[in-house]
C-alpha cells in the first residue's frame, strides 16, 4: 500500500545546493505550522524559530559556519532556538519561582523540543517539493549567534535549517543496518556487529565511489576516525555559554 508520508521519510537526502529562489510568505508559514504541531516535552514548547532574512547577518553566519553557499544561496533560513526566557515572563506574571526553568534537565527538554521540530520542519519541506539542510555549525561560535540575534537569558541557539529550492538532489545515502541500532530489550551489538559493520562500510564506500558529485574514499569506520580528529579546541566554550544564558549545568 502507497504511504506518502513513509516515501518522503524514506527518500531523506541534505540538499546543500539551492536556486537561490527565496520562499514565499505562504511556504514560510506553512513550514512553522508544521514546527508548531510537533510533539513538545510537557507541553512547555520550549523553543523559537528565528527567521534570519537580514543579508548582513546571513552573512555573518555563513563566515562563522563555514557554509557560505549553503545559506546565502538557500530560499529561507531559520535558526532554532532553547526558550526557557518565554515561560520565565509567565513564571513573573503569576509571581512563581523561576528555579525550575534554569536546571538542566530543562535545557535538556528545550533540546528534545527542538529537535522534533526540526525534523517536523525538514519533512513538510521536502514534501512540498523543497530540499534543506540542517546545520549544528551555527555553534562555532555560539556567542557571535547569541548577539546577533539578540538573545536574552534562557535561551540558547542549536541548529540552523537551510531550506530552498533544490539546484540539484543528491544520490541517497545508505544508512546503518538495523542490527547495528535496533535492539530487543537489552543494547547488545552481538557477535554479528563486525560482519554487519564491513558489509556496511563496503556499502558506504560504494556509495562516496560512485555518486554524481564530491566523490571520495570513505567508509563509516573512516569517517567517524576523521571526527576523532577534529580540533579538540573547536565549541570547547559551549558549557560555559549555556551557563551564561543563565542555565544550571554544573
Amino acid at each position: 500500500m502507497e504511504n506518502s508520508t513513509l516515501n518522503v521519510i524514506n527518500d531523506h537526502r541534505s540538499v546543500r545546493k539551492f536556486t537561490g529562489e527565496l520562499l514565499t510568505k505562504d511556504q514560510v508559514d506553512t513550514l512553522i505550522d508544521a514546527a508548531t504541531h510537533a510533539s513538545t516535552s510537557t507541553f512547555s514548547q520550549q523553543y523559537s524559530i528565528i527567521s534570519v532574512t537580514d543579508r548582513d547577518k546571513l552573512e555573518a553566519i555563513a563566515k562563522l559556519t563555514g557554509n557560505k553557499q549553503w545559506i546565502l544561496k538557500s530560499g529561507h533560513f531559520f535558526v532554532m532556538v532553547v526558550d526557557q526566557y518565554r515561560n520565565l515572563q509567565l513564571a513573573k506574571t503569576e509571581n512563581q519561582d523561576p528555579y525550575i526553568l534554569r536546571t538542566f534537565d530543562k535545557f535538556l527538554a528545550g533540546t528534545f523540543d527542538v529537535g522534533i521540530a526540526t525534523e517536523n520542519i525538514m519533512l513538510a519541506a521536502e514534501s512540498m517539493g523543497l530540499g534543506g539542510t540542517v546545520l549544528g555549525s551555527i555553534l562555532n561560535d555560539s556567542q557571535q549567534m547569541i548577539d546577533l540575534l539578540g538573545l536574552p537569558e534562557l535561551t540558547f541557539p542549536l541548529l540552523g535549517i537551510a531550506v530552498g529550492v533544490p539546484a540539484s538532489r543528491p544520490d541517497l545515502k545508505p544508512r546503518m543496518p538495523h542490527p547495528m541500532q535496533h535492539f530487543d530489550n537489552q543494547y547488545q551489538l552481538g557477535k554479528e556487529f563486525e560482519h554487519n559493520l564491513n558489509e556496511y562500510n563496503s556499502q558506504l564506500g560504494s556509495y562516496y565511489q560512485s555518486r554524481n558529485s564530491n566523490q571520495r574514499t570513505e567508509t563509516f569506520t573512516s569517517h567517524i576516525v576523521s571526527e576523532l580528529a577534529r580540533d579538540r579546541t573547536l565549541r570547547s566554550e559551549l558549557i560555559q555559554m549555556i551557563s551564561k544564558q543563565g542555565f544550571i549545568v554544573d
